[in-house]
């Protein structure tokens, strides 16, 4: 297993946005993978899923150790999201083996457009929603809708390890609008380590992972993240965030062929 400390400074620029912006990590750094350092899809996939497997779990326990995690919330998402990863992976193995790459960019492209889309919603969200009054209570878990919501975002990610952070938690806040925010926060990164487990795992079984390509990424990656929560409050956040949907935009039209 080799080191490629170019992949490693990729890792760190990566680790940099997803600490500064909380967004996940398999939106950026798995078309990195496939445009700069030419890693065929399937495994760019596989490697970064388990990448955010090591990452996921620092911010996770942050919140767990606050008391920020909704844990009912969790349970009934990953009801849904752990088969669905589970499903997502075994669709993959079905696929042509001439037909893959070309399959799996497809839908990474049409993944990046709705992360991008997710994320302009979730800041239209934030900039018109009022301040939440800290007495008002919590809503009980809407069951079916939240199974399904896991169910959906389970099979994008094992398809293309995008979406565990940036797709859930938009639709987490539309579900249920009451939760604060750091309590939206907290569930969503909880939520995200089995689902994105389920995902490794499976690419893992299936011989989708290149272990250098993962070792190189976390080396960068895992330091990134720090630095950039370190700087998340600070003006730059801002400016990161209102352009990386303009990167998404761009990698995804690029993956689906448009230019």
């Amino acid at each position: 297993m080799s080191i490629n400390f170019g992949l490693s400074l990729g890792g760190l620029l990566g680790g940099l946005l997803v600490g500064l912006t909380g967004m996940g990590g398999g939106a950026l750094l798995t078309p990195m993978l496939v445009f700069f350092f030419h890693v065929d899809a399937a495994a760019a996939v596989g490697s970064d899923l388990v990448a955010s497997l090591v990452m996921k779990p620092i911010g996770g326990a942050v919140h767990w150790r606050s008391k920020t995690v909704r844990t009912d919330i969790v349970r009934w998402l990953c009801l849904g999201s752990v088969p669905g990863a589970i499903a997502g992976v075994a669709m993959l193995q079905v696929i042509d083996a001439d037909h893959t790459e070309t399959i799996i960019k497809k839908l990474l492209g049409a993944a990046l457009l709705l992360t991008a889309t997710t994320m302009l919603v979730r800041d239209r969200m934030r900039r018109n929603e009022p301040p939440l009054d800290d007495d008002v209570p919590h809503s009980g878990v809407r069951r079916v809708p939240t199974v399904l919501l896991g169910l959906f975002g389970g099979a994008i990610v094992g398809l293309t390890s995008v979406g565990s952070g940036s797709l859930m938690i938009v639709v987490l806040s539309l579900l249920y609008p009451n939760l604060p925010r750091h309590e939206l926060v907290g569930t969503d990164l909880v939520q995200a380590i089995p689902l994105v487990g389920a995902a490794a795992i499976g690419h893992l079984l299936t011989g989708d992972v290149r272990f250098g390509v993962t070792t190189s990424l976390l080396i960068g990656a895992i330091p990134g993240v720090y630095i950039g929560a370190r700087f998340s409050a600070s003006g730059a956040n801002a400016l990161v965030r209102r352009a990386i949907p303009v990167v998404l935009v761009a990698s995804g039209l690029k993956l689906l062929g448009v230019f």
